[in-house]
């Protein structure tokens, strides 16, 4: 049996682990480690592939998958946020590229037909690698994530009528009112299908396969899910990312969605470094160093060009300068898909084959670009905030200046965010709202005191009442925008206390070290809920666990979250790093109840000192023995944090001194 393509996908393997190792090595993400492997085996140096056509096909899956994943990780909450920046700014992204290009091309000397062409060339972006490093980078859930996969959904939308665009464009096909009908009939019709299948079929489908208990079936299921709606839409002329996205969508609504996706995400790593590498292939290297300096130049004036054109569909929403410049630059290349158009292009005779060429060169350029400009898009956002600042720019003018004290400053009204706001409400507490999303903003106006603005600006913390407020909560998916606002916080208010929100636990050092005073890292704290719910099936009793988290917390996290603080023993807490001050009610039912402080023995049995007791919203500071504990009390306990986890049943519940002290 002979397989050459197994031959060359085991070279082109081979090649990519040594060239992944080597960028590795030189801090270059993995991406243009295959789209250098792409290079390296293209036909113009090592010729291993013989057939880069087929290589493409499987590529496509890649992108497909890419596609899907994303749509089943979007809510119907998320989806409908979407809906605003998807048309209004896909829309005017693409329409003020192709209307710039074309000017320019005309400029040039060429037809306004080449100049529709090479703008809708230009207005597609790459969802394959701006989507991976925005999930590489835990970049998704932030402003410029959201506003990044609206405008490339809206481009794969558009991609259809483009490629049908361009016999129209190029004088060989004359539309007519009957094919404009049929074709809006087949998209009606292939819309609704969907919808109705989303509605009513697929979380029985999904219940069907799942009571088989079978794992192979499941994600088979996926796989014909994902595939079968990308073949779909690719016989109606859409793109398969489109199909594979929907499909995505119409999984993230079943209850299932979440079993399904850690399968299928194997599968989408290998065709996703298929798809990089046969990009790099196309490459032509003896045509780069012929016109290095053309292509180069071409390249800059590209990137340059397509970032300015993208900041007012951003702007327009009402984002800050800071997300408008970050998502500007992640959309600043040139998309998979025009590749597609540019081949059909030059066949139509709308392209000349040295025009091609430059234009694969530059596309590619900008590709191997992309992590480094969205990695320099917060420093250029930062500046660019900063330059604004100096003229009030829109966000800082809309925050109202606040006159509260002693309040809490919460910063991003995502989940975390909600469920901070209502514990607060709940608990008496003064608080504030500063989101970037505008439409977020306008849903709670009314309802939460909640605002907009970029935090990171100096102005916008001011009228927070930053120098005022005791507590500052970060809870947003940006670790750039997280580092600037503790860093500018902490600045204007060295006795704020600020909690920050991490993805992972290699961020807690950094931003220690800008200010925060505790940094809860989500890696960190799913690891310890996974163990606690392990434990808690083994019938592990809830004080071991308790003593597990506070043994695994010292150990791994010591100074970096400890249990709330009086303000007062601050200094101490942060100088010892074991010891904490833990708050706790008194429960009617507890042993202690009605028992004076010298009859509880909680210092000399359990190793805590009872530092303050409040009741009736009065606060006894250093009670005295004779102090009765009483139903309602609120009690602060100050102690190693593991005593503090041991000594918390007897507080509430009925467990008698003796059998806490032995837990502990």
């Amino acid at each position: 049996m002979e397989l050459p393509w197994l031959e060359e996908l085991v070279i082109i393997f081979l090649l990519s682990i040594g060239v992944t190792i080597t960028c590795n090595k030189l801090k270059l993400p993995s991406t243009v480690a295959f789209l250098l492997t792409g290079v390296m085996c293209g036909p113009s140096l090592l010729g291993v592939v013989g057939d880069v056509g087929s290589i493409n096909h499987i590529a496509e899956l890649g992108v497909a998958m890419l596609l899907f994943t994303i749509g089943m990780e979007l809510s119907g909450d998320s989806l409908n946020r979407l809906k605003r920046p998807v048309f209004l700014g896909g829309g005017l992204q693409l329409a003020l590229t192709v209307l710039a290009f074309t000017g320019l091309v005309l400029l040039y000397g060429q037809s306004w037909q080449q100049g529709v062409f090479w703008g809708c060339l230009a207005a597609l972006s790459s969802s394959a690698i701006v989507l991976r490093i925005l999930q590489e980078r835990g970049l998704t859930s932030a402003p410029a994530g959201h506003l990044s996969l609206a405008i490339l959904v809206f481009q794969d939308i558009m991609f259809a009528p483009m490629l049908l665009a361009v016999p129209l464009l190029a004088g060989k096909l004359e539309l007519t009112a009957q094919s404009v009908l049929t074709a809006v009939f087949q998209m009606t019709l292939m819309l609704g299908g969907v919808l109705l299948f989303a509605r009513y079929g697929v979380n029985r489908l999904m219940e069907i396969v799942v009571r088989a208990r079978t794992r192979e079936i499941l994600l088979l299921a996926t796989l014909c899910l994902c595939m079968g709606m990308a073949v779909l839409t690719s016989a109606l002329g859409l793109s398969l990312s489109l199909g594979a996205f929907l499909a995505g969508l119409m999984l993230a609504r079943s209850q299932y969605s979440m079993s399904v996706i850690s399968g299928i995400l194997p599968y989408r790593d290998v065709f996703m470094s298929l798809f990089f590498i046969s990009v790099g292939m196309m490459l032509d290297v003896k045509f780069c160093l012929e016109n290095v300096f053309l292509i180069l130049g071409l390249t800059a004036l590209f990137i340059a060009v397509k970032a300015v054109l993208a900041l007012p569909s951003v702007l327009l929403q009402g984002y800050p300068p800071r997300v408008c410049v970050i998502t500007s630059l992640s959309l600043a290349q040139v998309g998979e898909f025009s590749f597609v158009l540019a081949a059909v292009g030059l066949e139509a005779g709308l392209l000349k084959m040295f025009d091609y060429q430059a234009f694969l060169s530059v596309s590619i350029f900008t590709m191997m670009l992309t992590p480094s400009m969205i990695s320099a898009g917060p420093r250029l956002g930062d500046m660019a905030a900063r330059l604004l600042g100096k003229d009030m720019s829109r966000e800082e003018e809309s925050v109202e200046e606040v006159s509260l004290e002693e309040h809490l400053i919460i910063v991003g009204f995502g989940i975390s965010g909600k469920q901070l706001a209502r514990a607060a409400r709940e608990s008496g507490i003064d608080y504030i709202i500063l989101e970037m999303n505008p439409e977020t903003v306008n849903r709670y106006k009314g309802k939460e005191p909640i605002t907009h603005g970029d935090a990171s600006q100096a102005v916008v913390l001011e009228h927070l009442g930053v120098e005022k407020a005791r507590v500052l909560a970060i809870v947003i998916s940006d670790p750039a925008a997280v580092r600037a606002i503790t860093m500018e916080a902490r600045h204007m208010n060295p006795n704020l206390h600020i909690v920050a929100r991490t993805r992972f636990v290699t961020e807690i050092a950094p931003l220690r070290q800008l200010g925060a005073d505790e940094v809860v890292a989500e890696e960190f704290e799913s690891s310890i809920e996974v163990f606690s719910r392990v434990l808690t099936r083994y019938m592990v009793p809830s004080q071991d666990i308790d003593n597990f988290v506070a043994h695994f917390r010292q150990e791994n996290y010591r100074t970096l979250r400890r249990l709330s603080s009086v303000n007062s023993l601050d200094a101490v807490a942060v100088r010892l790093p074991d010891m904490g001050v833990q708050t706790i009610r008194m429960a009617a039912e507890s042993f202690l109840c009605g028992r004076s402080l010298v009859e509880s023995e909680l210092r000399g049995r359990h190793g805590v000192t009872v530092i303050a007791v409040q009741r009736d919203g009065v606060v006894a500071a250093s009670p005295g023995p004779e102090t009765r504990f009483e139903a309602d009390d609120i009690v602060y306990l100050f102690g190693k944090t593991d005593k503090l986890y041991a000594v918390r049943p007897l507080f509430v519940g009925s467990a008698a001194p003796h059998a806490a002290s032995e837990k502990a």
